[in-house]
Parts: structure tokens; sequence; C-alpha cells
């Protein structure tokens, strides 16, 4: 086992217990989490910050709320419901659309029909914490539904992938697509099956997948290559995501990005605490790159010049 410890640390692979100790507990103040743990706080200085996300519909904060929930989406064809404090893709909803046939029913991504009653049993339960982080009380966000890019259709399940960058001391360090399947319900998280596919920092080209930990070429359920993918506005995906140092305070962190069809690069979440399966995704460690980042780091560089210096040292 200390040979197979030994190994890993050659190849600059990072491991659990030294992202918490090394980054997570250092570079993160306990102060700063709920600007990431609480969407609705990350949403609102996402915004204040100038970047781009998922216009908001509706909060709903407490049980007496929930009957408000028919007019926040009385107009709308399609939206999402989200617990603010919810983690791995719990307690979302993805409505597509509304029944043709049955009055009051709406469509899931999965092609599932879901009564209007059942959707504020659902919400009725994130309100009272569920889904959240702590097992606390939370709120029930009802936003907006991206469309993705087309770019990615032929490798998506019933879903919308989006992008996770692992941003260290303001740097992007290394990036993934997540690529929902059957297996993950439609859904972008790799916890639940969807496949990981990693990035070349310089072109923005996905590279081969990680599925359950497995090195993969194809996705499973499309049969069509993950690898050779250009993602769309590379450049500004590793901007905005260099900006979140700023937004967050936090100097490790993960910033989870989606490309809409007609609104481009949105925000979706950023993270305290983001995973490193990243590094089977891209078959290289992060240790390497965070060294790299320490070496050549200067505390006056803008978000450009960061994701600059990504694209630069960080090429495959």
């Amino acid at each position: 086992m200390v040979a197979a410890a030994r190994k890993l640390r050659e190849h600059g692979v990072l491991g659990l217990n030294e992202r918490n100790a090394d980054f997570i507990m250092r570079l993160n103040p306990r102060r700063f989490y709920p600007r990431v743990d609480d969407k609705a706080l990350t949403k609102e200085l996402a915004l204040e910050a100038g970047m781009a996300v998922p216009d908001l519909y509706g909060i709903i904060e407490h049980q007496g709320q929930v009957r408000q929930f028919a007019d926040m989406v009385r107009d709308l064809e399609s939206f999402v419901i989200k617990p603010a404090q919810g983690s791995g893709g719990d307690g979302i909803l993805v409505v597509t659309g509304r029944s043709e046939r049955k009055r009051n029913s709406f469509r899931l991504s999965s092609g599932v029909l879901i009564s209007e009653d059942e959707l504020q049993y659902h919400i009725s339960n994130i309100v009272s914490g569920q889904y959240s982080l702590s097992g606390n009380r939370d709120k029930a966000l009802i936003e907006y539904c991206v469309r993705f890019d087309p770019v990615f259709s032929e490798v998506s399940y019933q879903g919308v992938p989006d992008i996770r960058v692992i941003v260290y001391r303001g740097y992007p360090a290394m990036a993934m697509v997540r690529l929902p399947t059957r297996a993950s319900d439609g859904k972008a998280n790799l916890h639940q099956g969807a496949v990981g596919a990693g990035v070349d920092m310089s072109s923005g080209v996905t590279l081969k997948g990680v599925l359950n930990d497995e090195i993969v070429e194809e996705h499973p359920d499309t049969g069509a290559l993950v690898a050779g993918l250009q993602i769309p506005q590379w450049d500004f995906i590793l901007e905005t995501s260099a900006k979140g140092c700023e937004v967050t305070g936090l100097g490790y962190l993960g910033v989870d990005m989606v490309i809409d069809h007609d609104r481009g690069p949105l925000i979706l979440e950023m993270n305290a605490r983001p995973g490193l399966n990243i590094q089977i995704a891209n078959c290289t460690g992060l240790a390497n790159r965070i060294a790299r980042i320490d070496e050549i780091y200067d505390e006056n560089a803008a978000p450009n010049e960061r994701a600059a210096v990504a694209r630069r040292e960080f090429a495959v």
C-alpha cells in the first residue's frame, strides 16, 4: 500500500486527506462557506460581479409559500426546482414541458409525468430540509431550465451537461465536462453515474472520459465518442471561473457552468469541496499543477490574465 501511495504521488495525484488539510482547511475560511453552500446567495453574488446565471423565477422559503408555486410557473413551459443548500444533484427536478392530455401535469427531463400536487409535495420536502447539506430547513429555488448547446447532443442522455473547473488561488487548474447518462437519470453527477470527460486547458477540447472510476472512450447510452468536442466560448469560461475566487473568497473551489443554446455560458453553482475524480478524467494529477501555480502565482493578476496562464501552462 505504501508503494502504491508513493507511485500515485510521483504522478502528481492529489489525495483526499491532502486536499482537505492543505487546501480546503487552509484556503477556504469557514465564514465564506455560505457563499457557495447556499445557491441563492451564490446567484446573488455572481450577479453583483457581472456573471451570467440562470434566471430565478421564485424562492419558496417556508411551508406557507408552497401553494404559491402554481402562480410562479403559471406561464412557464419549463423550469428547474432545486434545493438552495443541496449537494450532488439530490432534490433537483427538471421540468421540460406540460402534459397536453393530463391537466396540471408536467413532464420531467426523464419523460415521466408528474402532477402539480406531487411537485408541491417535493417542494415541501425541500423546505423541510430533506436534501440540505446540514439537514436543516432549506429554500426551494424555481429557475430557468437550460437548453444545452447542440455540441453535446450526441454525448448526453436526457439532461444538461455541465463544465467543472477547479480553481486554485484564482488560477484555473483543471477542467472536465460532466455528461448525463441513463444511469444518472439525466443528471450531470459522477456519483450518480454520469461520464466525466477531461478537457485540454489550452484548447477547450474534450479528452477521454471516466465512468465509475474507469476510463471510457464512448458514452454508454449513445455510443458517441466523448473525446474531440470543442467546448464553445472556452476563453470566457476560464476567465469566468477564475473570477470565482474574488466572488467567493475561496482559494480552492470548483466552478460549475453550463452552456445554454441561446444565452451562452451560465454559472450554475460553486463548490468549496470539489471532488477529485477530475484527475482520472484528465489522466493526470492536480498536485503538479497546483505546485506550478504556486511557483508563478501573482497576487495582482486579473482573472483574464490567470486564465491565459492556465491555457499556456496546462496544455495537453
